[in-house]
C-alpha cells in the first residue's frame, strides 16, 4: 500500500468514526441556580426583549430574525402566560422598560426582560477525538419582576448549548433552538410543546 492510500484510508476511518459518533446532547445552566419558574398561566405578562450582541457579532439582521421567530413561537404555543405581550425593544435600560410600562396602562402583572447575548452555531476543529465538535448555543440574560410589588427584579442568565462530537449544524435551527432555551430557563408547566 502507498503512502498516499495509507494517509487516505486512515483519513477514512477517522471520518467513519466521527460520524458514528456524532450524538448531539442538551445542556442547559442556570446561573444563579437553581431558579423557580419564570411562567405563571395566571399572569398577563409584558416581555421585553432585545439583542446585546458582541460588536464583532456576525450575520446580526438573520441572528435577530431567528431570535424573533423562536421567541413569537415559544410565547404562542408554550401557555407560559395567561397572556403575553412581545415587544422588541431598543435596550433594555430601567429607562426604557419603565417606558414601555407605563404606556401599558397598569394591564400587565408580570414583567420580563430578555437579552439575547448568544444565538448561533459553534464549531471547533480537531479539538477532541473526533475531527469536529459542533451545535448551537443560546445565551440569555432574563429579568422578571411585579410591578406592583416594591421587591428587586429577579435575575438570572440561562446557557443553553445543543452538539458535541461529530455534530455541525447551520443556522435553520435557530429559532427553535430559541424557543428550546426559553422552555428551559422560563419552565413553563406544560413541556410537552
Amino acid at each position: 500500500m502507498t503512502p498516499f492510500a495509507q494517509s487516505t484510508a486512515v483519513i477514512s476511518a477517522s471520518l467513519c468514526f466521527a460520524l458514528l459518533a456524532a450524538c448531539a446532547n442538551t445542556d442547559v445552566t442556570l446561573s444563579p441556580s437553581p431558579q423557580a419558574p419564570v411562567c405563571d398561566r395566571k399572569a398577563t405578562a409584558l416581555v421585553l426583549w432585545a439583542p446585546q450582541w458582541r460588536k464583532e457579532q456576525k450575520d446580526v439582521s438573520a441572528r435577530e430574525a431567528a431570535a424573533a421567530s423562536g421567541l413569537s413561537n415559544f410565547f404562542a404555543s408554550s401557555e407560559c402566560f395567561a397572556s403575553a405581550e412581545l415587544r422588541r425593544v431598543k435596550s433594555l435600560s430601567p429607562a426604557v422598560v419603565t417606558s414601555e410600562l407605563g404606556a401599558s396602562s397598569g394591564q400587565f402583572n408580570t414583567v420580563v426582560t430578555i437579552a439575547v447575548r448568544e444565538l448561533g452555531p459553534v464549531v471547533k476543529l480537531l479539538s477532541s477525538a473526533s475531527l469536529v465538535e459542533g451545535g448551537t448555543e443560546v445565551v440569555l440574560d432574563v429579568t422578571s419582576r411585579q410591578p406592583q410589588l416594591p421587591n428587586q427584579p429577579r435575575e438570572f442568565r440561562v446557557h443553553w448549548r445543543n452538539g458535541g462530537p461529530g455534530v455541525v449544524k447551520g443556522v435553520a435551527s435557530l429559532p427553535a433552538d430559541m424557543s428550546a432555551a426559553l422552555r428551559s430557563g422560563l419552565q413553563p408547566a406544560n413541556t410537552t410543546q
